[in-house]
């Protein structure tokens, strides 16, 4: 299971995440779909911690 409640994250001093709330159950797939420069790889960067 994978929980996030209340993320917030950014870059070069811009926080471009804010109040993001996520749960995904064991078995559950995710996908992160949206247009070039919204935050999907921030997102993913800011959850495994890189």
């Amino acid at each position: 299971m994978l929980e996030v409640k209340g993320l917030v994250a950014g870059y070069a001093g811009s926080e471009v995440l804010h109040g993001i709330d996520l749960v995904v159950d064991k078995g559950e797939g995710v996908v992160v779909l949206g247009p070039n420069g919204h935050g999907k790889t921030t997102l993913l960067r800011a959850i495994t911690g890189l």
